[in-house]
């Protein structure tokens, strides 16, 4: 409904006034309930029975809706003067069952209209800005946002908080979302944002003062507004601006509805006209504990569930009390066992200088990594795990896998201390260069060449051939990725990080189910199953071999896969193009060294398990050497229809349709994984976004 001024039925002085105003372009509208005509609608957003729905229940969703033209915000050839606005509006944050909720909206001004590809993104972004225009100033965009997620890049104070936003989503000001009782302003009522209930929204702005206030829809506006900014928006606002809303969902799904809106910029008491009764409600209903029709049943179930619940609760103790036993005395074994490695704690705190934070040279999911001089001027790295039952079972497993082998490619570990049930440290050999993954995603002054980088992936493999076949019993790492590969004086390549070894004897199939791994690097057939083997070993190598060679993480934002970037360039006849462009550069590389090790990559990733190369082979055709005798002939010829099986039309074909996303594991896979226990690690790519 729009409402228009006619100077001719007021008295003169008053008709003066609305010249005045009109001057200006006034723009006064009240929409209780909302036609196609009335706003402008982009990506997801809809109009359902009348309400202006911004987003549905789909994942990493963008939906916008603007009033249908421009409206003036500043004078005409004036740089400074802001008109002042007043708008409220009534919307709701709904939730799907068994779903959790996410993430967002934001009340705004823009110059432009619609949703461009790649400058408003999903997610955290709140389908506003993305990770490249967030924050410049060109944008021209203010904006109040709803959140209910905590974004620690973007500041945010709370997983339920209303921000004032310019030009970024970092805010320049933000509150708890709630209000302040007329009768008494230092108690603060706080309102959950996503519990489907419909809030009421008052935002003015008026000579450089910004007031936002909210409440339950149906309550008096609130004397005391939520947040109260003094703010200059001659330099955001440009003449001209479009007005309205823009949402998001990430993994995390809501829908943001809008069921009423009022905008004026002459007629601050325009919001009274919005209707606040009989609205459909959004909040899920609880389901009944007992659905018992009658009295007698329903006390038949309580008391059923009460002795449940007591029979639980004794088995839980008693289970827990054998537990406790076990683990005393597993670690009275592991201490037997490995006596010879054991190291006293005082040794190792005088190593380290007292665990002093200047010497902590890494981070990880269970602890920190310290650099220590043991008495005689040994250099070593002392990792100081945490007392959680992951890091007492990374503990065990480091000890019970890496504290036996003996191999050059793997990291020695030096000796290990357990003091009481709180500190468990493993000392191990300290690799001068760091880990590999900082030689490959760093500056050109520290790059390792293309010579360097094959050699590496040569030295990991044989690490991995030794872990599958070359000790009594079979290792499987399940945690091969370039941030375990580490690198000594002398640039050779070590593998480390034992958390998640598992033991078993060869020819026998791993027992495990847990699903464990790196985001990216994990074979589809562990995300469907959790079963681990050396295939899945090897696909990680394949991996690794791509993220070296290509210079890319196995899964960054905005890009496909890695491996599926390396198939398309393969197909297309380009596959050089995926090596690294800064090697690509400087030219001095082996194109059909490059090649070979590219196409195992290839290979090593393939989606099949049974199709995929055991390490014996892997070494043979990093190996490559032209030996005159016939059986290394054989297995060179071996290796090479290998290589060329990549190429046939099954493979061909079987990785095709994998890109296709019949088998390609999602992150819903992942997620839907979670019905059994997870222990997963994300890369630095994943990790962004809520």
């Amino acid at each position: 409904m729009m409402k228009h001024m006619n100077s001719q039925l007021l008295p003169p002085f008053l008709a003066s006034v609305v010249v005045l105003l009109s001057s200006i372009s006034a723009t006064d509208f009240v929409f209780n309930g909302f036609n196609s005509s009335d706003v402008l609608l982009y990506g997801n957003a809809t109009i359902d029975s009348r309400i202006l729905t911004l987003t549905h229940h789909q994942t990493f969703s963008v939906g916008r809706a603007l009033y249908h033209k421009k409206i003036q915000t500043k004078k005409s050839n004036s740089s400074s003067y802001v008109y002042p606005f007043s708008t409220s509006f009534i919307f709701s944050m709904a939730p799907f069952k068994d779903t959790l909720p996410g993430h967002g909206f934001v009340f705004i001004f823009t110059p432009v209209t619609g949703i461009f590809h790649g400058t408003s993104t999903a997610s955290q972004n709140l389908g506003l800005f993305n990770f490249t225009n967030n924050g410049n100033s060109s944008n021209h965009v203010f904006g109040v946002e709803f959140d209910v997620f905590k974004n620690q890049e973007f500041d945010d104070i709370s997983a339920n908080h209303v921000g004032v936003d310019i030009n970024s989503l970092t805010s320049v000001a933000s509150h708890d979302a709630g209000y302040w009782p007329d009768e008494d302003h230092d108690s603060f009522k706080e309102l959950k944002l996503n519990n489907g209930e419909n809030y009421q929204v008052w935002i003015e702005y008026e000579d450089s003062l910004l007031n936002v206030t909210m409440a339950k829809v149906g309550m008096k506006r609130p004397m005391k507004p939520l947040l109260n900014v003094s703010l200059n928006l001659s330099q955001v606002f440009v003449d001209e601006m479009f007005v309205g809303f823009t949402s998001s969902t990430g993994q995390l799904v809501e829908s943001h509805k809008i069921l009423a809106w009022s905008f004026s910029n002459t007629n601050f008491s325009l919001s009274e006209e919005l209707i606040t009764t009989g609205l459909p409600s959004f909040v899920l209903p609880k389901d009944s504990i007992f659905k018992s029709k009658g009295f007698v049943a329903g006390f038949t179930v309580g008391i059923f569930f009460v002795v449940c619940v007591f029979v639980l609760l004794a088995m839980f103790f008693i289970r827990r009390k054998r537990r406790l036993e076990r683990k005393r005395m597993e670690m009275e074994d592991w201490e037997l066992e490995y006596w010879p490695h054991r190291m006293t704690y005082e040794e190792i705190e005088a190593a380290t200088k007292g665990f002093c934070e200047e010497n902590v040279i890494g981070v990880g999911g269970n602890g920190k990594v310290y650099k220590g001089v043991l008495r005689g001027g040994a250099e070593v790295a002392v990792k100081r795990i945490s007392q959680e039952n992951d890091g007492v079972r990374e503990f065990l497993a480091e000890i019970s896998s890496l504290g036996r082998l003996k191999q050059r490619n793997l990291v020695a570990l030096r000796g290990w201390c357990k003091k009481d049930m709180g500190n468990f440290l493993l000392v191990y050999e300290y690799m001068d260069n760091g880990s590999l993954d900082k030689r490959v995603f760093c500056d050109e002054s520290m790059m390792l060449n293309c010579e360097e980088r094959i050699r590496i992936i040569k030295d990991v493999a044989f690490a991995v051939l030794y872990l599958h076949e070359g000790w009594e019993e079979q290792v499987l790492h399940r945690d091969i990725k370039a941030c375990n590969v580490l690198l000594d004086k002398d640039m050779n390549g070590k593998l480390g990080d034992f958390g998640l070894a598992r033991m078993h004897s060869h020819g026998q199939v791993a027992s495990t189910t847990k699903l464990v791994g790196t985001v990216g690097y994990m074979a589809p057939e562990v995300i469907k199953t959790g079963q681990a083997s050396t295939r899945t070993d090897v696909y990680m190598f394949g991996i690794l071999i791509l993220e070296v060679m290509c210079g890319r993480r196995p899964m960054e934002e905005g890009k496909p896969p890695l491996v599926e970037f390396v198939w398309g360039l393969m197909v297309k006849g380009e596959l050089m193009n995926a090596l690294d462009e800064r090697l690509r550069a400087k030219g001095d590389f082996n194109l059909q060294q490059v090649e070979k090790v590219l196409q195992l990559g290839l290979l090593c990733a393939y989606p099949e398990p049974k199709s995929r190369p055991n390490m014996r082979q892997v070494v043979s055709i990093l190996e490559g050497k032209n030996n005159e005798g016939g059986e290394e002939s054989e297995n060179e010829n071996a290796d090479t229809c290998l290589l060329l099986k990549l190429k046939s039309g099954d493979i061909f074909s079987e990785y095709s349709n994998y890109f296709s996303y019949s088998t390609h594991p999602t992150f819903e896979d992942i997620r839907q994984s979670n019905t059994s226990s997870m222990s997963l690690t994300w890369s630095k790519s994943v990790v962004e976004g809520r």
